[in-house]
């Protein structure tokens, strides 16, 4: 009875692979989950194994593009095994023939993308840190992986021999398979196989070296040479074999057609009268980071996703002004940090989410939750993009409790050192765009809350206070909110009660 081996479905965006060899020969017999060939596809390589042990029958051939369920080859049941025993027992000593089966105790380990956090249901492979086929030891690092959120190191669960499953720049769903550790006993046949039969051993590098792939483009890599309309013959390989990839695709350039055309017109009296504009006109592509391009997938979801709406007030920040001039030695004194103005925003926050509760709530499905405290996320810029670390509690905190929280936060941040735990689970947010010299803006909720505060920068506008025009700093703050869990009337007295508190800050202290 034979048994059809098929191409497995290797991920939802392919839809086929090239056989690039065969590892095993038509007529061999083969262990139960032994590497048989080898197939690519446009994102990686990877082996095809037997699925019980029999006699190999190949089907397709080297080169060949085959659809995913497509049938490679077969495996026949017989009595090849006892026909190959006394060839291997001819071939080599009995301790080398003992060694043979090696390939068959190889066992294969996925290892895929961990859970990091509630908010997070996709992650980017940065980078590798370790080369495939390399030989690593349980809990070594071997990639890196980043989020919207931070970075962070995946580890090896067992140790063996790297197989890559996912290339550099691959975006993973949580669960997704990134590579391969292949476990007992993986190198065994790399080592045993010149002892087994000497004139069998070098055709492996021999067909690494001039194969047929040599030159071949892979069918992603065929499609984009032909549009840029490229030779294959012009392009360098780096795949197995040396057949040409995605990437070595992506990476040549066309051929350069206007470049007679433009020796001509250079050669035309007329066209060169015109005088050329003075400056240089030069352009440069960088390509978008990870962090910025899941930053930009966020913030456009959250704007389809939401009935979001902005409600503004301005705010007389001389209390807090002159409250802080006076006192503002003397905190640092004793408290050993500076006072600023995030603490006295992010305290009247907390004081004006306990009198509206739904301004702290998020939407989970057809369900409101409502949280009784107050873990308020302070939106900080970091080199690698805007991150949102989380203090805990924020309710219970006093001024310098707040402040000292702030600067380990934002020194975090910039020394990319947060954690997961730290950017995650926030109630509400608070953005300060005045540092930059914001005048007024709309800030963007950030996901799965429902309202963020905007602060802006601080200017001497002229008001009316008691029937006089007086001058006096004054910001503008915005709320940003999710219409659809907070009305109008919730919003703008939020706001209001917001400007009140930091307008007469005894009312902080005093909790009025």
């Amino acid at each position: 009875m034979s048994l059809e081996i098929k191409v497995p479905p290797v991920g939802e965006s392919i839809s086929e692979v090239t056989l690039s060899r065969w590892i095993k020969n038509d007529g061999d017999f083969v262990e139960m989950d032994e590497v048989i060939a080898e197939l690519e596809s446009d994102k990686a390589t990877f082996e095809l194994t037997a699925e019980k042990a029999g006699t190999l029958k190949t089907i397709a051939r080297e080169g060949d593009t085959l659809e995913i369920g497509a049938v490679v080859c077969t495996i026949e049941d017989g009595g090849t095994e006892a026909a190959a025993a006394p060839e291997a027992e001819a071939a080599s000593p009995a301790p080398v023939a003992d060694k043979a089966p090696a390939p068959a105790a190889v066992s294969k380990l996925e290892i895929k993308v961990p859970p990091v956090g509630e908010s997070i249901s996709e992650v980017t492979l940065s980078r590798w840190l370790k080369k495939e086929g390399e030989q690593v030891e349980m809990d070594e690092q071997i990639a890196e992986l980043e989020s919207d959120k931070a970075t962070f190191e995946l580890t090896a669960e067992a140790p063996g021999l790297l197989k890559y499953v996912a290339k550099e720049g691959d975006t993973l769903e949580i669960g997704a398979v990134v590579c391969v550790i292949e476990t007992g006993g993986a190198a065994a046949p790399q080592n045993a196989a010149p002892v087994v039969g000497s004139d069998k051993a070098p055709a492996p590098q021999s067909d690494n070296k001039s194969s047929y792939a040599a030159g071949t483009p892979s069918p992603s890599a065929a499609k984009i040479l032909a549009e840029k309309g490229v030779e294959s013959s012009t392009v360098g390989g780096t795949g197995v074999g040396g057949r040409i990839t995605k990437e070595d695709a992506l990476k040549a350039e066309s051929p350069k057609a206007g470049a007679p055309a433009a020796a001509q017109k250079a050669a035309s009296p007329k066209a060169a009268a015109p005088a050329a504009p003075a400056g240089a006109r030069n352009e440069r592509r960088e390509k978008m980071s990870n962090l910025r391009k899941t930053i930009a997938k966020r913030l456009v979801s959250v704007k389809s996703e939401t009935a979001m709406l902005t409600t503004f007030n301005e705010v007389d920040m001389k209390p807090v002004m002159d409250l802080r001039s006076k006192y503002k030695d003397k905190f640092k004194e004793k408290h050993g940090v500076g006072l600023g103005f995030m603490s006295f925003f992010t305290k009247a926050v907390c004081e004006a989410l306990k009198d509206f509760p739904s301004v702290n709530a998020r939407i989970d499905n057809d369900e409101i939750v409502y949280s009784d405290f107050a873990d308020v996320s302070i939106a900080v810029s970091a080199p690698k993009g805007l991150v949102v670390p989380v203090i805990r509690n924020a309710q219970a905190m006093s001024l310098a409790d707040i402040e000292k929280e702030v600067i380990t936060l934002a020194g975090k941040a910039r020394e990319n050192k947060l954690t997961i735990e730290e950017m995650t689970g926030g109630t509400f947010t608070i953005t300060n765009g005045g540092i930059f010299g914001s005048m007024m803006s709309t800030p963007i909720i950030n996901a799965p809350q429902s309202a963020i505060l905007g602060m802006h920068n601080i200017v001497e506008r002229p008001v009316a206070v008691n029937g006089q025009v007086v001058i006096r700093p004054i910001m503008y703050v915005a709320l940003s909110y999710d219409h659809r869990i907070i009305d109008g009337r919730e919003s703008v007295s939020f706001l209001v009660r917001v400007k009140q508190l930091l307008e007469d800050p005894a009312r902080l202290l005093l909790g009025v």
